[in-house]
């Protein structure tokens, strides 16, 4: 076909089909099921991603096939991360210089995995992935599947507010072993809801994929019709949501994978609307009680034990909070990339009561949990 908007020796590249994935008559192990088909776009042409038409010229059908090997080493199916009760976003520690402190992440992880946390996620907004280069992002996470990739399941923050972005770094994680990616909608400049479901579709091709929606940090919800047209690739783990109950009540209903984004409200979640668990900031500290907490049943005492160092956690933007808190207990240098800066003192010493109150046995690190004076704290701006 020739198309009237171009000159008549450019030919339209045939449409690439999210059930082909551009390969004849082959379904892909990532293709979406048959009902997830392609949408027109208000031009009436369908992209690479399923939604649209591009000049042979200009773009081949292999530039778009997603970079994946059935071969990487850890490789692992949607079903294994969908599985997953206790995933912990780890903080990344750091060096007086600001680069990564590997000593002090690699025993957290270690905690982490003693503590009974099942996944990580590596370069979130818990772990600073935005204070992070790319290449700093995916070393860590080549970093944790190396050392680790045997014993939890590692997930990449690889999304990004750029498609562009989003794909290359989903391709560069995948490849250097990751067993999932975690991707946000695109946000500031934000995008409409046909925007955001082109925008997963990119992805969703290279393998096991959360969606994240937090609309406090990215200032637009992903609303259910968004998940409802992607939950059928295979590839569709679930979503991390910070909504609340219902919208978490709305997605089990439909049999869509659920992770509580909100701690303090995770365990009701689990045991009342039917999450599936939780992807949690106070697992960095406390991961065996957080365990318990998405094991064990009801457990309405626990949860009010941990409310108050929950609450505490996100007094202010996470992660300053945590940052400030495994600083105390000696797990990670009390050092900090600016923008963050430590908690004042009288919520330093407010954790240290918290502490108390809970047990210092059942947080991370041996060490006494200390208040930190204000001088002993590094800001880095540089690095």
């Amino acid at each position: 076909m020739i198309s009237p908007r171009m000159p008549t020796n450019l030919l339209l590249a045939r449409t690439i089909s999210p059930v082909s994935n551009g390969c004849a008559a082959t379904a892909s192990p990532s293709s979406p099921s048959v009902a997830a088909r392609p949408r027109r776009s208000p031009s009436g042409l369908q992209s690479v991603t399923g939604r649209g038409k591009f000049p042979l010229a200009a773009i081949t059908l292999d530039d778009y096939l997603p970079m994946r090997s059935t071969e990487v080493k850890n490789w692992t199916s949607t079903d294994d991360i969908t599985s997953l009760r206790l995933i912990t976003a780890v903080k990344t520690p750091y060096l007086p210089d600001g680069r990564f402190d590997l000593e002090a992440y690699d025993s957290l992880i270690n905690m982490q995995i003693e503590g009974g946390a099942e996944g990580v996620i590596v370069g979130g907004t818990t772990g600073e992935g935005h204070l992070m280069s790319w290449d700093e992002h995916i070393m860590l996470i080549g970093h944790t599947v190396n050392c680790f990739g045997s014993r939890i399941k590692v997930i990449g923050n690889t999304g990004s507010n750029s498609t562009r972005e989003a794909v290359h770094a989903t391709e560069q994680g995948f490849a250097v072993g990751m067993h999932a990616a975690l991707h946000i909608n695109p946000y500031y400049g934000k995008t409409s809801t046909e925007g955001m479901i082109s925008h997963f579709e990119a992805v969703l091709p290279m393998g096991p994929t959360i969606i994240y929606n937090v609309p406090s940090r990215s200032a637009q919800d992903i609303p259910p019709e968004v998940i409802v047209a992607i939950s059928g690739y295979t590839n569709m783990a679930g979503v991390k949501e910070c909504i609340g109950h219902e919208r978490i009540k709305h997605y089990a209903d439909k049999g869509i994978t659920i992770w509580s984004g909100n701690d303090d409200e995770c365990h009701d979640s689990r045991w009342k609307y039917g999450a599936t668990g939780v992807i949690s900031v106070t697992s960095n500290l406390v991961p065996g009680l957080m365990h318990s907490l998405m094991y064990k049943g009801e457990n309405a005492m626990l949860n009010e034990k941990l409310l108050p160092l929950m609450k505490w956690l996100f007094c202010q933007p996470n992660p300053i909070a945590l940052n400030t808190s495994l600083a105390q207990l000696g797990v990670a240098r009390p050092v900090f990339r600016l923008p963050y800066v430590p908690l004042p003192l009288e919520k330093r010493t407010e954790f240290v009561r918290i502490v108390e109150a809970i047990g210092r046995g059942n947080f991370v690190g041996q060490k006494e949990v200390r208040v930190l004076d204000d001088d002993d704290f590094v800001l880095i701006s540089r690095y």
